[in-house]
């Protein structure tokens, strides 16, 4: 595998209230490579989402160092933290977060809109990770006219947009059906086969029969798990 693309060391991160401290992320060492699916489980509450906001530098850690595509993230001003997940961390969420009044292309395309492409250089790229994700002849359905599986599917294409190669989804099949979440984590498994990092943070236990690596999450301390 290549050099790692997330290092983090002894990390730390709390919620306090007048009444207690809540450790979201206590002492977390974790490593991950280009090419891996990596699973992380644990009971609501436990810290998996705040995990996956430290690494997408949507929230600052404590303490301890956070490392994601070379960038020192827990340093980085917001402006550095945004450019980031424009151009290497893509990040999927149970609700897809899509724009309901663009088409599938059209909400592919933004951010490479955003990263100042043309609109047609970034239409052809957004058709071309619509196609990776097994969606050709879709572009032009509204979020509405597609199923929840679907609507994932978007997600992740606008996810890796721009050659992202890290992938962080909390909970992407949280909303789907059976047969949907098996779809979807067999893509994102063919998608680390090509080469992109995923982290999924998951409750479903179908997860780890995708994945390379699986931890589990109790009160906020990582455990790996065979």
């Amino acid at each position: 595998m290549d050099a790692a693309l997330i290092r983090t060391n002894a990390v730390c991160k709390t919620y306090r209230s007048e009444v207690e401290t809540v450790w979201a992320a206590r002492d977390v060492d974790f490593v991950a490579r280009s090419g891996e699916f990596v699973c992380i489980y644990g009971a609501s509450g436990s810290g998996k989402s705040t995990l996956l906001n430290l690494l997408a530098g949507l929230d600052l850690a404590d303490s301890g160092e956070i490392r994601v595509g070379g960038v020192e993230v827990g340093t980085a001003d917001e402006e550095r933290r945004a450019e980031l997940r424009l151009r290497t961390v893509g990040v999927v969420f149970q609700d897809h977060n899509l724009i309901q009044e663009f088409t599938a292309v059209e909400n592919v395309a933004l951010p490479l809109e955003a990263l100042g492409l043309p609109a047609e250089r970034a239409r052809s790229e957004a058709l071309e990770q619509l196609s990776r994700v097994g969606l050709a002849g879709l572009e032009d359905r509204m979020p509405w006219q597609m199923s929840g599986g679907q609507r994932q599917r978007v997600g992740v294409a606008r996810a890796l947009t721009g050659q992202r190669k890290v992938l962080l989804a909390d909970e992407p099949t949280g909303a789907l059906d059976s047969a949907a979440t098996r779809e979807l984590f067999s893509l994102i498994r063919e998608l680390c086969d090509e080469g992109v990092l995923a982290v999924v943070c998951s409750h479903d236990p179908r997860c780890r029969d995708y994945a390379d690596t699986v931890y589990e999450v109790i009160d906020g301390r990582l455990e790996a798990r065979s």
